[in-house]
């Protein structure tokens, strides 16, 4: 397949990491960080619409200090965050209004789309800073998020921003040129790959982890937003933001970076946001009856087909579903709590009432609250 992309492409989604932003120090790269602003200004002068995803909160929050560890401590994390927060919007604020654009600050934590009402009136908000004509700029609200409702990476955060707002097109600028079949930084023969059709157990393989001061991700994470985005529809490249004019080499078709192609069949916005919004709660096992039910006849999730349950969760939160081998299959909202899961397991819908005592539903996830793996 050939490599391309839409240039009638109107949202775009942009994200931009902490080593970009920030240099070893923690304090912000002024020139990195104006030459963007710069571009994605030029985008909005074109007309098309721009949300950008930032990253160095921490690291600039770190810098500002004059700290030389990163914060362990989630109480210190968020202290760090919320000084270095004010430092990055300063910058924002003050650049982007150079060149006449308005931004809008968007502090997300994993709770607000969690929620479906939270969740969709993050989507209203977004949309409508959109209308207005303005540049969100989103992060994670670090000054608040604990291990529980954080995403753990901006990186996942900016795919679920492009599910959210229906992007045409996923930018995630780092400093490297793409993703390489192997670490570039250790092995001299790696090379970039440019186009991505699926992802595969070899493409995960070859997405290494980083383990530096300011940054949270690394490829591994890169590579989850690329399933998030390719399963909504979405096209996404990692490129190097430090290139020159690297946002319009991408929107004009040049080949740079890695593009990862979008799926054909991508999940409606309900879908998307069982599939990708929600924290998995535990974890339903079937057998081979109900699976087969599940991925080749389109079928609900009935009790006779569940052979185990595990974890603690409440009806209506998300559970993934897996098959007799413990391999993931699928994942949706249940209709049961796990109390009672482990109650009807095994047994027949119509005997639901006598085992618990009042009158259910005959499915434990229907097929509209369920998405296939």
């Amino acid at each position: 397949m050939k490599r391309s992309i839409s240039l009638n492409c109107q949202k775009i989604v942009i994200k931009v990491g902490t080593r970009l932003l920030t240099y070893d120090t923690g304090k912000l790269n002024l020139g990195i960080i104006e030459k963007l602003v710069r571009e994605m200004a030029d985008l909005k002068n074109q007309g098309k619409d721009v949300v950008l995803v930032s990253s160095g909160a921490v690291g600039s929050g770190i810098g500002r200090l004059g700290l030389k560890r990163k914060p362990v401590s989630v109480q210190e994390k968020q202290a760090v965050a919320a000084i270095g927060q004010g430092l990055l919007m300063q910058c924002y604020e003050k650049l982007f209004s150079e060149y006449g654009h308005i931004v809008a600050q968007v502090l997300l934590t994993r709770e607000d789309l969690n929620n479906r009402k939270r969740y969709i009136n993050s989507r209203n908000t977004l949309l409508h800073i959109l209308k207005f004509g303005a540049i969100s700029i989103v992060n994670e609200n670090d000054t608040i998020s604990t291990e529980e409702i954080e995403f753990g990476d901006n990186d996942k955060l900016s795919a679920l921003v492009a599910t959210l707002i229906d992007a045409d097109l996923l930018i995630i600028l780092t400093d490297i040129d793409g993703l390489y079949t192997a670490n570039p930084r250790l092995d001299p023969t790696a090379s970039c790959i440019p186009l991505v059709e699926e992802i595969t157990t070899d493409i995960k393989k070859v997405a290494g982890k980083t383990e530096e001061m300011l940054a949270k991700g690394g490829m591994t994470t890169k590579i989850e937003a690329a399933e998030i985005a390719m399963a909504s529809g979405i096209s996404m490249v990692i490129a190097n933001g430090r290139e020159e004019n690297i946002i319009r080499k991408i929107l004009s078709g040049e080949e740079t970076g890695t593009l990862f192609c979008t799926k054909q069949g991508h999940l409606r916005s309900r879908k998307r946001w069982i599939a990708f919004a929600q924290k998995i709660k535990g974890s339903i096992y079937i057998d081979q009856g109900a699976e087969q039910a599940l991925k080749e006849d389109g079928k609900s999730l009935l009790p006779i087909g569940i052979t185990k349950v595990e974890g603690l969760f409440a009806s209506g939160e998300t559970v993934s579903i897996c098959d007799s081998g413990g391999e993931e299959i699928a994942r949706g909202l249940v209709n049961y709590s796990a109390e009672e899961l482990r109650q009807i397991l095994g047994c027949k819908s119509i005997d639901i009432i006598n085992i618990l005592g009042y009158t259910g539903s005959k499915e434990v996830i229907h097929r509209d609250n369920m998405v296939l793996c």
